[in-house]
């Protein structure tokens, strides 16, 4: 869509077009799952937020000027509400480079019995790979983890990032470069990805199954319909460079948003409330 549709739809949408905003809202919502995906690390807690951020968009539409794309704007807006997220597990058990590091050197799995349930191990060692690399982001502090998602993942150029995180290009590239120095250091110790780390997913899953951190009944991420971070968002100018380790978390898939939160974004649309909410009526 170029942006004399964008805009043609956006005031449509603000004009009470419902078929405009459903359209504008399903073109984000699949960037706005898999930014809270990456920003919180479960799937049911990414589903929560993205609603709320889709709600947030809707309700701000009208304020929306055109001064950048319109992906641009929905990062900001998902960005930060994302950042200040207080009710995902992994704000309520905060996680560290150091206290993860451990409990991969300590040795646990070792005395720890086969708890598969009959679940081919191919699937489970796939699950634990999905799951342990939005683990480890979750070491990153807020702002960095975002700057990091945004450049390695969805490889954004350094002056869309900026745009979205409200900083100077020369300010973000920094912010990354720290952020990949965290996670290229950890990586090369400790995750088997690497060539170097001492960890492996096929010895650590009847661990993570042992401490809940994998369902054998329930693969999460093998679940959701797998996608390219090129069909998702498209407001890169040029693709953000990436270094050796940072090849490992561009090379996991983006997905396509799970079907509850489609329903619930057709739901909300089609409700009596949502062209006041558009307008800046009401809320929804």
């Amino acid at each position: 869509m170029n942006r004399t549709e964008e805009t043609a739809l956006l005031q449509a949408a603000v004009s009470g077009d419902q078929n405009a905003l459903e359209s504008l809202l399903s073109g984000v919502q699949d960037m706005v799952f898999n930014l809270s995906l990456r920003m919180l690390g479960t799937v049911p807690d990414a589903e929560d937020a993205a609603q709320e951020i889709l709600i947030k968009v809707m309700t701000r539409l009208s304020s929306f000027r055109g001064e950048s794309a319109f992906s641009t704007w929905v990062f900001r807006v998902a960005a930060n509400h994302l950042k200040d997220y207080r009710k995902g597990m992994f704000a309520q058990h905060p996680l560290s480079f150091e206290a993860y590091g451990e409990d991969i050197a300590s040795g646990r799995e070792r005395d720890v019995p086969d708890l598969s349930g009959g679940v081919d191990q191919s699937l489970l060692e796939r699950e634990l790979k999905l799951s342990c690399a939005n683990v480890m982001l979750q070491c990153l502090d807020p702002d960095s983890r975002c700057a990091y998602i945004l450049g390695t993942m969805f490889r954004l150029d350094s002056r869309t990032a900026a745009q979205v995180l409200d900083l100077t290009p020369e300010a973000y590239r920094q912010r990354l470069s720290r952020a990949r120095a965290k996670m290229s250091a950890f990586l090369a110790e400790y995750c088997g990805l690497s060539g170097t780390g001492k960890c492996s997913c096929a010895r650590r899953t009847n661990y993570a199954i042992a401490t809940h951190r994998l369902d054998p009944a329930r693969l999460s991420f093998q679940a959701l319909p797998p996608c390219r971070y090129e069909e998702i968002v498209q407001c890169a100018d040029a693709m953000e460079e990436l270094d050796q380790m940072s090849q490992i978390f561009a090379a996991f898939p983006a997905y396509r948003s799970p079907e509850r939160v489609s329903a619930w974004l057709r739901q909300l649309v089609a409700s009596q409330s949502f062209s006041a909410a558009v307008r800046g009526e009401g809320t929804v």
